[in-house]
């Protein structure tokens, strides 16, 4: 109610006109829409639920400008909804018509603190075993098939009565061979069955469209990762020779999840990254979100966020974030915009670089003529190399250790505001 009172109609059905038809019935307001979807999402209701809050809450009907007699609305118009947002790439439209309302009132304001931060997002699929993808990967490219061209599936020679027993079911560890030669000779049959239907399929005489289908083409990129074909058959490839796993599928049921670590924990899925405002006096509001797989380094994001920070008036003087998300060229760049990004940067190799002690570079004299360094006590370096990293030459000279090293302290990095 207070946000009825406050903002009063937070939506203009408006921007949302490009995700429905000129022609045809009338539709529930998409307004509305989006602002029972936030509703619903705070509250943390399923469709049904929503749709009934519709109905009888006094506090929603307020909220939405209902009458108390409305009889609202079927609750499956809310997934779809949803799908027609993400089909327009609409999505984005909620969250700035909010945030444009915040701004009007004084609740956020360009050229204040920022932060910005990642976590995992986990796919809503199944956990899988290497035995257990493949043969579940298999299974769902015949599923499809039944439904697409059963009488083409029916009499395609390849299929026998062995693929009945083996992929009627969804796969599950206990009902597959349990012995390691076993598991093996399993997953050979697999693969075998899995080219025998790709064949086919590229066979002049099957159906063009068939090998169009996502399962198919999902099976198809499976079984190149997964499995290597020569004079000597259908075998298992090495962990070394599947692709890196920014390009492995791991899951029949979402083709786009990948495999991520972060920290040490190992999940299946996505990652989201989320940028807050976080300025002394005003509510701490999320204005910038994206969503990457899960193998996404997070330096990748940085420049993206603060371009669409600045596209969308919400240019931050400061931005704070972790060691994931910054290097001297990220830190530099963002200084061109007249932003500061706070936050350790990592040295080459993935470490820390050192805070509150230590040299920094410019505290060694450097002999480009004898190919010697002097650090700060006084050592000079008995070796000198030249490697490449990254493309670029670098230097690296080794001293001999000093007796005992004096630290010249430095000023740390002023720490990130206090988390909401």
């Amino acid at each position: 109610m207070r946000i009825r009172d406050e903002f009063g109609a937070v939506f203009e059905s408006e921007r949302f006109v490009a995700a429905f038809a000129h022609r045809g019935g009338p539709s529930v307001s998409p307004g509305m829409l989006a602002l029972v979807s936030v509703l619903q999402y705070a509250e943390r209701l399923t469709d049904r639920q929503a749709a009934d809050a519709v109905r009888g809450r006094i506090d929603w009907k307020y909220a939405l400008g209902l009458q108390l007699a409305d009889p609202g609305f079927d609750f499956s118009v809310l997934s779809e909804f949803r799908d027609r947002l993400i089909a327009h790439g609409l999505e984005q439209q909620i969250l700035d018509a909010i945030l444009a309302r915040c701004s009007k009132r004084g609740l956020l304001r360009a050229g204040g603190r920022a932060r910005t931060d990642s976590t995992h997002v986990i796919a809503c699929i199944r956990d899988l075993n290497r035995l257990e993808f493949v043969t579940e990967t298999m299974r769902c490219a015949l599923e499809a098939l039944a439904v697409a061209a059963p009488a083409w599936l029916a009499g395609t020679d390849a299929v026998n009565a062995d693929w009945l027993a083996r992929y009627r079911q969804r796969a599950d560890s206990y009902r597959l061979p349990k012995g390691e030669a076993e598991r093996t000779a399993f997953a050979e049959n697999v693969g075998g069955d899995g080219y025998e239907l790709l064949d086919a399929l590229d066979d002049p005489t099957a159906p063009a469209h068939l090998a169009g289908l996502e399962a198919v083409v999902l099976l198809r990129t499976v079984w190149a990762q997964e499995y290597q074909r020569d004079a000597r058959g259908v075998r298992w490839r090495g962990h070394k020779q599947r692709p890196p796993g920014a390009a492995r599928i791991v899951s029949p049921h979402d083709g786009d999840a990948r495999c991520g670590v972060k920290r040490g924990s190992a999940w299946d899925g996505y990652k989201t990254h989320l940028t807050e405002s976080c300025d002394d006096g005003l509510p701490h509001l999320i204005t910038c979100t994206a969503t990457t797989p899960a193998t996404t380094d997070d330096h990748q994001l940085t420049a993206a966020v603060l371009q669409s920070l600045t596209e969308r008036g919400l240019k931050p003087a400061e931005h704070y974030v972790d060691g994931g998300y910054t290097s001297a060229k990220i830190i530099l760049q963002a200084r061109a915009l007249g932003i500061e990004v706070i936050g350790p940067v990592r040295q080459a190799g993935g470490r820390p670089a050192l805070q509150g002690s230590g040299y920094a570079a410019t505290d060694f004299r450097i002999d480009w003529q004898t190919r010697q360094a002097t650090c700060p006590q006084g050592r000079i370096s008995t070796r000198w190399t030249d490697t490449v990293i990254g493309g670029e030459p670098r230097v690296t000279s080794t001293s001999p250790a000093p007796d005992a090293p004096a630290a010249r302290p430095r000023t740390p990095a002023p720490p990130p505001p206090t988390a909401s």
